[in-house]
C-alpha cells in the first residue's frame, strides 16, 4: 500500500473560494459573512475524480493524507472569529471529501491560528476534527503573521497547550505555513522551505521533546534546507552544546518526499534515516508542471523513490509504515494489509 503524507485540497469547487473572498470582504467592510453556500456532492466528486483522484490512480497511490489548501489557510487576515468560521467550512468540506471517497482519503485539519492570539483557541477546532471528523492530524503554521515571524518560536511554552491536545489524542502535526504578505518573500519558492529550515532550527536549539516524548511532527518539503546542510545542523548542535539529532530531535521529527528532482530525494535518503521519511507528494500543489529534462510531472515523487532500488523493508517504511507510524489513527481508517482500489 502506498500512502501519500502531504496532499492539499487545491481543488476545491469555486462556491467555497467565492465565500472566502466574501467572508473577507465583509470583514472590511465591518459586516456580517454571507451565509456558506450549499455545495453539492457532485461538485466535489467534479472537483476530486479530474484531479487528485485521477493523479492518484496513474500514479498507483493507495491514500492521500488530505487538508485544506495550504496557501489558502491565510491565517494572516481578519481576526480569531474570522480564522474560525473559515477553518470549519474549509475542515467540513474536507470531511465531505473523506466521506465521498473513504478508500482514498484521510483528513487532516486546518487549525483557526491567528496572529497575536493565543493558540488555545485552535484546540476545540483539533478536537471537533479528530473526534467528531475522524480526522488522523492537523496543520501547524509556525508564522500566523504570514511571513512577519511574529510568533514565538515553536519550543516556547505558548504551544504548550496545543502539544498536549495533541498527545492526549494521538495526533501529530504538519509543519506548514501558508500565504506570504512580506514582499521579500515568494510563498512556495521561498516562504515554505524558510519555514520548514527554521522550524528545525527551532527545535535544535530547545528540549521540546523532553517534555514531549510522544509529540510527532512532519516537517515537508523534504525537511526545507536541512538535509542539504546536514553537517550544518549537526556542527551547530555541537557548538550550541546540544545533544546530537538523532537522540534531540529524530525520534520525533519526519519529513516527506516532496522533493522534485532524483538528485535531491537521492541526497535525502543518503543523509536522513529511511525511519524518518513518509512518503509526500504535494499533489496538485506547488509545481504542477512537467520537467523537461525527464518528461515526467515535477510531483510525480512516487518515481523518484521507486529509482532509489530501496530493500523491501526500508521501501515499505516510507511508502506505508512510517506514515501508520506517525499518523496512528490511520488504522482505525485503513488496516494495514487492507488495498483497495483507488476511487
Amino acid at each position: 500500500m502506498i500512502i501519500d503524507c502531504h496532499g492539499h485540497y487545491t481543488t476545491a469547487p469555486r462556491a467555497h473560494t467565492a465565500w472566502r473572498q466574501a467572508q473577507q470582504a465583509a470583514f472590511e467592510a465591518g459586516l456580517a459573512a454571507p451565509a456558506y453556500p450549499q455545495i453539492a456532492d457532485d461538485e466535489i466528486r467534479a472537483s476530486i475524480d479530474g484531479g487528485q483522484l485521477k493523479l492518484m490512480t496513474e500514479r498507483g497511490v493507495d491514500l492521500t493524507i488530505f487538508s485544506p489548501r495550504a496557501s489558502a489557510m491565510g491565517h494572516d487576515f481578519g481576526d480569531e472569529a474570522v480564522s474560525i468560521a473559515w477553518a470549519q467550512v474549509s475542515n467540513d468540506l474536507i470531511a465531505r471529501v473523506v466521506q465521498l471517497y473513504p478508500a482514498s482519503f484521510a483528513g487532516v485539519c486546518q487549525l483557526p491560528q491567528s496572529p497575536g492570539v493565543p493558540v488555545t483557541g485552535s484546540i476545540a477546532e483539533l478536537r471537533r476534527c479528530v473526534t467528531e471528523l475522524g480526522f488522523v492530524g492537523c496543520n501547524l503554521n509556525p508564522d500566523p503573521s504570514g511571513g512577519h515571524w511574529t510568533s514565538a518560536p515553536l519550543t516556547d511554552r505558548s504551544w504548550y497547550p496545543l502539544y498536549e491536545a495533541m498527545c492526549e489524542l494521538d495526533v501529530p502535526a504538519m509543519v506548514h505555513v501558508s500565504a506570504v504578505t512580506n514582499p521579500n518573500f515568494h510563498a512556495t519558492g521561498s516562504h515554505y522551505l524558510n519555514a520548514d529550515t527554521t522550524a528545525f532550527m527551532q527545535l535544535l536549539q530547545a528540549d521540546l521533546f523532553t517534555d514531549f516524548p510522544d509529540l510527532r511532527l512532519v516537517i515537508p518539503h523534504g525537511g526545507g534546507a536541512v538535509p542539504y546542510h546536514w553537517g550544518r545542523f549537526r556542527g551547530l548542535a555541537d557548538m550550541l552544546g546540544r545533544p546530537p539529532l538523532a537522540e534531540s530531535v529524530m525520534g520525533n521529527v519526519f519529513f516527506d518526499t516532496c522533493v522534485y528532482h532524483q538528485p535531491g530525494i537521492d541526497l535525502l535518503f543518503t543523509v536522513i534515516d529511511t525511519g524518518n521519511i513518509l512518503f509526500g507528494s504535494e499533489m496538485i500543489g506547488a509545481v504542477r508542471g512537467i520537467d523537461p529534462q525527464t518528461g515526467h510531472h515535477f510531483d510525480d515523487t512516487r518515481r523518484y523513490v521507486e529509482a532509489l532500488g530501496l530493500a523491501p523493508g526500508a521501501r515499505d517504511a516510507v511508502f506505508e509504515l512510517n506514515a501508520r507510524r506517525v499518523y496512528p489513527r490511520l488504522d482505525r481508517l485503513r488496516p494495514a494489509g487492507v488495498i483497495t482500489a483507488v476511487g
